[in-house]
């Protein structure tokens, strides 16, 4: 008995067997297509999803901007005090929170009062600009002109839009500061992680570029705050000392505009000129002096001597990514093009170093050989 027991459990068991799948295709070549096509339609799903979480994407990308900004600071503290990362990291944020709570309390006041009387004095120059494009025979309207503003100001804010519809760019830069601030404290949790669903052979290669992007990213960035900061006091120091209206505020947004490169200096400058012909035609010539002489500044002292000996980006292409990213996907697009290009760049360098090593390798054993 218990032997028929056990033969009738053993035939239960190969009657629950499914047995071979009606699915199964049997032809190899048409199954290695058919994995084949698979594989393509994932790759396209991918794609399709990255450009559906694209400004998602942007925001992470600033956020790693961020802790890139607070790892180069704990990073330089490091070489003054020896003490554990985290503490440096602690220290680095502080000092930040104390710079904005004095920026806010002690210059607040002053540049909150200039910035309510900017917008009036933008316009009223404005206006005269467009009656003297009408004395020329221009027939250009104070409608058109604000139509084009508004329609410029809809396409800069797509970020805005499609990330913080229902919060607004402030949620969008907590998020940016707040994801930023955990990637800085511990980033190897992170790098980990990425590594863990990278090819075993190709971590090497993968930890090797990350780490030259780091690097990159950390001096790019250490740049670009040398001269956010020298742009912003010499542009308040020079327009202060011919007594130019809202000296205070002109040298502020020179200096955050000074982030994005060419952009930036652009609209600084027609400001800064705007401002000073409200003055009279002296003082306007003198603010086209002071934007010339911190461009040149800028252009010919900092950056060659911080931002072009860690990457060198060409002028007319860091120029053209701002503008496809600035239309794809707003402001935070044109304030992250260029390092997104500098860690490309770096990207494709490094790749195409090890494929001229592996090169050279093959050379030399054919020679060999």
């Amino acid at each position: 008995m218990p032997e028929n027991k056990a033969a009738q459990s053993d035939l239960a068991v190969e009657d629950d067997k499914p047995g071979a799948s009606p699915t199964r295709i049997g032809d190899p070549r048409l199954r290695f297509e058919a994995a084949r096509a698979l594989t393509w339609g994932l790759v396209i799903g991918l794609i399709a999803l990255a450009v559906h979480l694209s400004q998602s994407l942007l925001v992470i990308f600033g956020a790693m901007v961020f802790a890139a900004l607070i790892d180069g600071g704990s990073r330089l503290l490091g070489r003054a005090l020896p003490i554990g990362r985290n503490w440096r990291v602690a220290i680095v944020l502080v000092l930040a929170t104390a710079f904005l709570v004095w920026l806010v309390y002690f210059a607040g006041s002053q540049i909150s009062q200039q910035a309510a009387e900017f917008p009036s004095i933008i316009e009223m120059q404005l206006e005269r600009f467009l009656e003297y494009l009408r004395g020329k025979g221009f027939a250009v309207r104070t409608e058109d002109i604000q139509s084009m503003i508004g329609n410029l100001v809809s396409g800069v804010g797509t970020v805005t839009r499609a990330i913080g519809g229902l919060f607004g760019g402030v949620t969008t830069l907590l998020l940016i500061i707040i994801i930023g601030i955990y990637f800085a404290i511990d980033p190897r949790i992170y790098e980990r992680g990425v590594a863990w669903m990278v090819p075993a052979n190709k971590r090497e290669a993968f930890y090797d570029t990350l780490s030259y992007q780091a690097y990159t990213m950390r001096r790019l960035l250490a740049g670009r705050l040398v001269g956010m900061v020298a742009e912003g006091i010499f542009t308040w120091a020079l327009l202060a000392l011919y007594g130019v209206p809202m000296a205070a505020l002109l040298g502020l947004l020179t200096g955050l505009l000074a982030f994005i490169p060419n952009i930036g200096a652009i609209i600084s400058g027609v400001l800064m000129v705007l401002v000073g012909f409200s003055g009279g035609v002296d003082m306007g010539l003198y603010t086209i002096f002071v934007y010339f002489l911190v461009q040149n500044f800028d252009g010919y002292i900092l950056v060659p001597m911080i931002a072009k000996k860690t990457v060198d980006l060409a002028p007319g292409l860091v120029l053209s990514a701002q503008l496809i990213f600035g239309v794809l996907f707003g402001i935070l697009g044109l304030a992250l093009a260029d390092p997104m290009l500098a860690m490309m760049k770096v990207a494709l360098e490094r790749r195409s170093e090890r494929l001229a090593k592996l090169d050279e390798n093959e050379e030399m054993t054919e020679a060999e050989a």
